[in-house]
């Protein structure tokens, strides 16, 4: 048994070799498996047929029903005009619990007005910015319903 192992660890070691060597020469042969077609010259006018570039392909883009952004914008603006500007009032509310978010969060959707959860160390609050102050007074009473004090204020930009 001994001399079998003796004898059958270099000839498989051998066999491995001849196979690595044989696999090599038939991937790197010379020859060439792609018949390619000699090289022709064709004399005519670029006229003839309808290029396709790239700026053909962006232009029927729009009939598809979509467009590309582009970088370049012009927007005028009139800065003799005078702008009034139109009060913004905070509606805060200091929230306790997740159910007085939810109840509230409902309401808002009633209401459709977007807000701003603020949350810190000291619990969360939700604001909302709006310029309807009549809006807002009447979700204060609703929210009463809820148990959630809520305050309607003038907004004042920190700068």
């Amino acid at each position: 048994m001994r001399k079998i192992l003796k004898w059958l660890t270099p000839l498989i070691a051998v066999g491995v070799a001849v196979f690595i060597i044989l696999f090599l020469i038939s991937i790197n042969s010379n020859e060439t498996s792609i018949k390619l077609a000699p090289l022709e010259h064709k004399s005519g006018t670029a006229a003839d047929e309808p290029e396709k570039d790239w700026l053909n392909h962006f232009s029927k883009t729009e009939e598809l029903g979509y467009s590309y952004p582009v970088n370049e914008v012009f927007i005028q603006v009139d800065l003799n005009e005078k702008t009034e500007s139109k009060p913004v009032y905070k509606l805060s509310a200091p929230l306790l619990d997740p159910y007085q978010l939810f109840c509230l969060k409902e309401e808002l959707k009633q209401h459709q007005l977007k807000y701003y959860l603020k949350k810190d160390k000291s619990g969360a609050e939700l604001l909302i910015y709006s310029s309807d102050r009549d809006k807002l007074n009447s979700l204060v009473e609703v929210l009463k319903n809820y148990e959630i004090s809520a305050k309607v204020g003038l907004y004042k930009e920190d700068t």
